[in-house]
């Protein structure tokens, strides 16, 4: 038997394909950039002065915001924006030269838990806009003005656990008082 090799057919050439036409088209219309959100603004102008804004935990909308170690530039107007977010629950304004203005501006921080005031300019006055910080459990206001007078002004805050009052003007007599109001809480006024 003889092996023939099999002639095969050329393949039948595939018809030119016809581009559809092109679709008119008109200039595209220019979209104004997004506006920058409240809260955005806010977190630039903070990280412009010096301090940070972070999420407490991956996935969690709660706010750290922090001008530790920023020291003295940092002054009540670089406070502002930090009442313009949504879940601040630590604020950390050790250090720096924040004066009782400057704590009006956390007066409606109502998710505030952790605030750090040691070694500022505060005083009794500025303690009166802490008052409404329902959810506030640790205050440092280490080397500080404060008095007893203005231990007055927390004892509204039913879960405050931990006060910070060394080097300060507090009282024996005014941290009995503050006890008295709210038994839970750890005053630690020194060694």
């Amino acid at each position: 038997m003889m092996w023939q090799a099999k002639k095969t057919e050329p393949a039948a050439k595939a018809a030119p394909v016809k581009a559809a036409p092109a679709a008119k088209t008109t200039p595209a219309a220019k979209t104004p950039p997004a506006a920058a959100t409240p809260d955005a603004k806010a977190i630039a102008a903070i990280e412009k002065a010096g301090g940070s804004v972070r999420p407490v935990a991956q996935e969690d909308p709660r706010l750290d915001v922090s001008f530790y170690l920023q020291g003295a530039a940092i002054k009540d107007e670089h406070v502002a924006p930090v009442a313009q977010l949504k879940n601040v629950v630590t604020v950390h304004l050790g250090r720096t030269s924040v004066t009782d203005a400057g704590l009006a501006h956390l007066k409606g921080l109502t998710e505030l838990t952790m605030l750090h005031l040691e070694g500022t300019k505060i005083t009794d006055k500025g303690l009166v806009y802490l008052k409404d910080l329902k959810k506030l459990t640790y205050l440092n206001v280490y080397g500080t003005a404060v008095s007893d007078a203005g231990l007055d002004h927390l004892k509204g805050l039913t879960a405050l656990k931990s006060l910070y009052v060394w080097q300060t003007k507090v009282t024996d007599e005014g941290i009995k008082k503050l006890k008295a109001a709210l038994p839970q809480v750890d005053v630690v006024k020194g060694w």
